[in-house]
């Protein structure tokens, strides 16, 4: 039943993952140094973009309690 469940919150969380949008300049930024590492920049999300942005933070943290609890279990 755990695993069931883990395995299908897995795959909303790579669903989720891959729609969300790119926050960065891209691999060539990486190599052609423009823009600077911005890992802390402060970005507002909104609309649907926040929204799956929420739903992959509780996604992650509910994937997580599955582990440990599949663990115990």
């Amino acid at each position: 039943m755990l695993n069931a469940l883990l395995m299908i919150v897995s795959a909303m969380l790579i669903i989720l993952t891959l729609l969300q949008g790119g926050k960065s300049d891209g691999i060539s930024g990486a190599f052609t140094g423009n823009g600077g590492l911005n890992l802390f920049a402060n970005t507002k999300e909104r609309g649907s973009e926040k929204v799956i942005s929420n739903i992959t933070l509780v996604l992650g943290i509910v994937f997580f309690v599955l582990v440990i609890a599949i663990r115990l279990v």
